[in-house]
């Protein structure tokens, strides 16, 4: 391929991490990235692992990913002509457009009565899944490397043996006293 011009998975990778700072807003990785528009000073759902898991074959959406990219930057080519804003052409359209377009066709597409809101609402579930509960790694692995959703959220460790446990109980107290059968493991004869 000639240099300068983008392959279909740089293009893929740039629009989807566009769309999913769109979702959930972070920090710039560098002054000049263009994907990430900076809204934010805290990570968001692309260094949370969004293009992960939406590249997680169990998520189901894997294969259309790319239909997916095409759709959303013929999208936001229609969307830039109506409101008057021109393409360079040197990045994917989608990632070409102001935070606040990209947000603006985002909310077109996910509002009630767009014919394919429920596949953009499916992709934005799964760019706040990424963030929210690192669904695409385990949660002590994603403890372990400070994942930014887990850690926002105070989610606890895990103790030294690997498990999750709550040494508190939520409401700050027992809500029913153990059955007299129930076993050191918590589990009933």
């Amino acid at each position: 391929m000639p240099q300068g011009i983008p392959d279909a998975e740089d293009i893929e990778t740039r629009t989807l991490e566009a769309f999913a700072d769109t979702i959930l807003p972070g920090a710039k990785r560098t002054p000049d990235d263009v994907m990430i528009a900076g809204r934010s000073h805290d990570a968001g759902a692309v260094e949370a692992g969004a293009l992960e898991l939406l590249r997680t074959p169990a998520t189901g959406v894997t294969s259309g990913l790319g239909e997916f990219v095409g759709l959303l930057n013929d999208h936001a080519e229609h969307h830039a002509g109506l409101r008057g804003l021109e393409l360079t052409g040197e990045a994917p359209p989608f990632v070409q457009l102001p935070f606040e377009e990209r947000t603006a066709l985002v909310t077109a597409l996910t509002s009630p009565g767009h014919p394919e809101k429920e596949f953009w609402v499916m992709l934005a579930l799964f760019c706040n899944m990424a963030y929210d509960s690192a669904a695409h790694t385990s949660t002590p692995a994603a403890i372990a490397a400070g994942h930014p959703g887990l850690r926002a959220m105070g989610f606890a460790a895990p103790d030294a043996d690997g498990l999750l446990r709550f040494k508190e109980y939520s409401y700050g107290r027992p809500l029913a006293r153990l059955h007299s059968d129930t076993t050191s493991s918590g589990s009933p004869a």
